[in-house]
């Protein structure tokens, strides 16, 4: 357990691998650590400011941390700018577990392809868990008024509650997208080093093909052609199959070379001379002896993942609104009054997409290090 005790003294990995655990465990009870639901609007809230805390009332004493019902006002015809109406007749005490609106933690729903066609693909959502009904929220008011911790934007939906969901799919994205392209590379790079021959010349020109194909301008190609009549679900797992089909090449191209040293090694020659099936070989002997690098090249191929998802709902190919992800919150981003005049839209999930690409290349770079045979061995 020598490469445990390296990766648990790196500290920019433990840093990496602490942002990631709190991430994703916010976004696995999204509904508790959301104060609201991230598709309902308030009544004259657009696009307010993060809600200011106060902590003494209107007569000067100490009352504790609360907020007051706001609203946009109207707009001042000369200036063009809308005034927030405070309304400080009203405090609400902020409290953490709070009760809020039903909800049900740990529901999983997932669309199941019933018939698959590129031009007119057939999903049904299928409830996997049922999940936990509960109110209890992490934090929220006690009063009429409500805390938008990032503000509000454009259609009066609480942001925080938004980024929360939506990191859902930004992060979610990621570990999909390597369950489903790195046994493919795995199993195409190990059959392709351990036979050799014709079948190795082939599989790698096919690799070499893929590999020549510019993947941001395939994505776009491919997303843009997709039915506009597909949920949110159902586009996500198409983009899904999509980068995972071209993510593939580049692995089993390193996997191939691995396996060519590694299947002229004694363990393997035995177990061919006891009569093993190449396949089982391949499965149990030679690709567990890559599994260094495959857990070193999946921490860093997530951040790539979550950067196309994030790209392709920038320019409006990916997860459509009104559900969230923090490309599509992005997307506001191409509005230069927004950027300059709400910020509070923008900053946040670009900071969130820019913190977990690093804590994932931190993470990876401290499984480089701990698990270096040339470190082992010091």
């Amino acid at each position: 357990m020598n490469w445990w005790k390296r990766l648990k003294s790196n500290n920019l990995a433990r840093i990496g691998a602490l942002v990631l655990l709190i991430f994703y465990l916010a976004v696995l009870a999204a509904e508790f650590v959301a104060p609201y639901d991230p598709y309902e609007s308030q009544a004259d809230g657009a696009l307010l400011p993060p809600t200011q805390i106060y902590w003494r009332d209107q007569e000067g004493q100490f009352i504790g941390p609360h907020v007051y019902p706001t609203t946009q006002g109207p707009v001042d015809l000369q200036t063009g700018d809308r005034k927030l109406i405070v309304d400080r007749s009203q405090p609400s005490p902020l409290r953490l577990f709070v009760q809020g609106s039903e909800y049900r933690l740990f529901q999983i729903k997932l669309p199941l392809p019933t018939q698959f066609s590129l031009t007119n693909p057939k999903f049904e959502d299928v409830e996997i868990l049922s999940g936990i009904p509960a109110r209890l929220r992490l934090f929220g008011t006690t009063g009429p008024a409500r805390f938008n911790l990032l503000g509000t934007d454009e259609q009066a939906r609480d942001q925080f509650s938004r980024l929360v969901f939506g990191g859902r799919i930004s992060l979610s994205i990621g570990l999909v997208g390597i369950a489903v392209s790195f046994p493919l590379g795995m199993l195409i790079g190990g059959i392709s080093g351990y036979y050799g021959g014709w079948m190795d010349t082939i599989l790698m020109r096919l690799v070499e093909v893929l590999m020549t194909i510019p993947s941001i301008y395939l994505l776009v190609a491919l997303a843009a052609v997709l039915p506009p009549g597909l949920s949110s679900a159902q586009r996500f797992l198409l983009i899904i199959l999509i980068t995972s089909f071209i993510r593939w090449a580049g692995l089993a191209r390193v996997i191939r070379g691995e396996v060519l040293s590694i299947k002229e090694r004694e363990f393997v020659q035995a177990a061919r001379a006891m009569g093993g099936r190449s396949l089982y070989i391949i499965t149990r002997h030679v690709l567990p002896q890559t599994a260094t690098y495959i857990i070193i090249a999946a921490t860093l191929s997530i951040p790539e993942f979550i950067v196309a998802e994030s790209v392709l709902s920038l320019i409006g190919l990916g997860i459509q609104q009104p559900d969230p992800s923090w490309g599509n919150m992005l997307s506001l981003a191409t509005n230069a009054s927004i950027l300059v005049l709400q910020p509070w839209l923008i900053w946040p999930p670009a900071i969130l997409i820019i913190l977990t690409v690093l804590a994932f290349n931190l993470l990876g770079d401290g499984l480089r290090d701990a698990l270096d045979p040339r470190s082992l061995q010091r």
